[in-house]
């Protein structure tokens, strides 16, 4: 997977994972619930992704450094 549709998928479950915290997970409908995600599993993809993208980051040396100069 490409690092720039890692970065759309991580903001995907960023938001995702948002509007679970002001909740939006589940609405109920007379006697039927419904719940459209589950935070665990958000959460999870969301670390795993972070991890992909470091990866790929440092898999082609981009490093954050900082440079001081006198």
């Amino acid at each position: 997977m490409t690092e720039n549709l890692t970065r759309q998928r991580l903001s995907q479950y960023l938001e995702a994972e948002r509007a679970i915290l002001s909740g939006a997970q589940s609405y109920q409908i007379a006697d039927r619930v419904l719940t459209r995600a589950n935070l665990k599993e958000i959460q999870s993809k969301i670390d795993e992704l972070i991890a992909e993208i470091n990866l790929e980051e440092n898999k082609f040396g981009r490093t954050k450094r900082a440079v001081f100069i006198d």
